[in-house]
């Protein structure tokens, strides 16, 4: 029980040192069709949709380390696929780490490059 809590403790406990952040005014995405092996970059602005094949994406917020501007980033995704109400996927996805919360469909994958600066 204490080594129960005693991992709990460790995985909960906040960092030592919490990077700041800096909202960025846009990301860069690249989505991939996985039929025709075709790769798109797309550009979009915070709040700003596109369309990639059946999906349309929309960039609600994109963040990048402060310190660092051409380090990570992460962008906050809402993804409908044509026809259906709810998102299929709805989160945030990090560039250094795309496969840690990934869109999750058989014929796209879209995933984060980096943040937009200017």
């Amino acid at each position: 029980m204490m080594r129960l809590l005693l991992i709990l403790a460790m995985f909960f406990a906040a960092p030592a040192f919490a990077a700041s952040v800096t909202t960025a005014p846009g990301g860069v995405l690249r989505g991939l069709d996985k039929v025709d092996g075709s790769l798109t970059d797309i550009e979009l602005r915070n709040g700003e949709s596109h369309e990639f094949g059946r999906l349309e994406i929309t960039l609600n917020e994109c963040r990048y380390p402060s310190e660092n501007p051409s380090g990570n980033a992460y962008a906050n995704l809402t993804i409908h696929e044509n026809g259906t109400d709810q998102p299929i996927f709805s989160g945030w996805m990090i560039a250094t780490a795309p496969a840690l919360n990934a869109l999750d469909h058989a014929r796209f994958d879209v995933w984060v490059l980096r943040c937009k600066t200017e």
